[in-house]
């Protein structure tokens, strides 16, 4: 495997989590108007971003695990990890969500 940087994994954690977050928000607005096939895209999209980000954070627990690298605790270490764990959190709201919209819908 090719040598990710920590600086390139950070920024792989904040930009998927901050894309699973946004189409959490997405599957969660389209389930509120009963639009529930696009909530379920979005969802679909919120989980492979969030794949993506567990991807590289995976990478950086198990270098350092091996000695390879040893990540820092920085501010933008705490950033990248908030980032895929509020992404985490909307997602399972999300999910709860819609299935509450679809009981609200089907009365």
């Amino acid at each position: 495997m090719t040598e990710i940087s920590l600086e390139d994994i950070i920024t792989e954690l904040v930009v998927n989590g901050g894309s699973a977050k946004s189409k959490a928000m997405q599957a969660m607005k389209a389930a509120r108007v009963g639009d529930f096939a696009t909530a379920e895209i979005r969802i679909s999209e919120a989980n492979a971003a969030l794949q993506q980000a567990h991807y590289f954070q995976t990478e950086l627990i198990q270098a350092e695990a091996r000695g390879e690298k040893k990540a820092s605790v920085s501010l933008i270490m705490v950033h990248g990890q908030d980032h895929l764990m509020n992404a985490m959190t909307t997602r399972d709201i999300a999910l709860e969500m819609i299935e509450m919209y679809k009981l609200l819908k089907s009365k």
